[in-house]
């Protein structure tokens, strides 16, 4: 039977100009492309466990626009349930600005529009799909009070919570505490815990940080330097795969989704964030945020070409 996953969080219409160079401040740099493509992080992370076999539903919201038509259309083409997503008539669906430069690095500017508007009424309408679910996924790209509603229906219905804290910004103890897994990148953990994160050390120092906040389990992705798990005394590095980046702009929401789906099928952690980090690998080597995001069967080809490197207890 197939694991069941909520995602409560936010759609973005993503415009993506590739660039020889990310622009500094003043500077216009002339660019080498332009594409559109629908994300958002709770988007992307519900597409990502549909496409590798879950039951997937969405809370959010997206506007009566043809950005919210086209969120809705690429989430169901892939098998998500959009069955609980409002078509909000105030607000427009969120959009971003995707500065991607040659070493598939990129800079974004999101403006969330009606994913802000976000109400803890659009959590409780979707109970039913709560209550079905083997694990809740929540990023930070919606309304913290609607974020703290789903953790406390989720908490309720004692289904496990996975929280990908971004974009990163100061959050109460309350989350800390109420979730089985965070999993920030560098820049977020950094932002999290005041620690530089810049390597594998500074990622468990950092870890440690959030770990005397509340937190049980933090992941830490590291981008092309791999993947920290930290468990409380006992942290594990993932190497990372060898692929070459096209754009790492959907990576993190790969992991995330790979994560959940890889949980509920009962991997032990350790074999679900290897998993996840490949899922992560194989998306960066893609353009666009949900286009580049692997089915199962892209997945397991892609296991038979690149075999993840075993972790080490650090």
């Amino acid at each position: 039977m197939a694991v069941s996953i909520t995602v409560v969080g936010s759609f973005v219409m993503d415009f993506i100009f590739e660039t020889p160079k990310r622009p500094v401040k003043g500077e216009t740099v002339i660019g080498r492309s332009f594409h559109m493509a629908t994300g958002g992080k709770g988007a992307n992370q519900a597409m990502q466990a549909a496409l590798l076999g879950a039951k997937a539903w969405m809370v959010g919201r997206v506007g009566a626009d043809m950005f919210g038509d086209m969120q809705l259309e690429s989430l169901s083409k892939a098998g998500v349930d959009v069955s609980y997503v409002i078509r909000d008539q105030n607000n427009g669906t969120g959009v971003a600005s995707i500065v991607l430069d040659m070493e598939g690095d990129n800079s974004i500017v999101m403006v969330p529009r009606a994913n802000m508007a976000c109400q803890t009424d659009d959590v409780e309408r979707a109970r039913n799909c709560v209550e079905n679910s083997d694990m809740i996924l929540l990023q930070l790209e919606i309304p913290m009070k609607v974020n703290r509603y789903a953790i406390k229906l989720a908490k309720q219905l004692d289904k496990k919570i996975i929280l990908d804290p971004a974009p990163a910004c100061a959050v109460e103890d309350y989350f800390y505490e109420n979730v089985e897994i965070m999993t920030p990148n560098e820049t977020e953990a950094a932002i999290l815990s005041g620690v530089d994160v810049k390597d594998v050390e500074s990622a468990r120092k950092a870890a440690r940080v959030m770990h005397e906040r509340g937190a049980r389990t933090v992941v830490v992705t590291l981008g092309d330097k791999g993947t920290l798990l930290s468990e409380g005394e006992r942290a594990t590095y993932f190497p990372p795969c060898r692929i070459k980046a096209v754009d790492s702009t959907a990576a993190g929401d790969a992991f995330a989704g790979a994560l959940a789906v890889f949980l509920g099928e009962c991997y032990p952690i350790l074999d679900a964030v290897k998993l996840a980090g490949a899922a992560g690998a194989l998306c960066a080597t893609k353009l666009g945020a949900q286009p580049s995001l692997p089915s199962r069967r892209e997945f397991d080809d892609f296991l038979h070409q690149v075999t993840p490197p075993e972790p080490v207890g650090v």
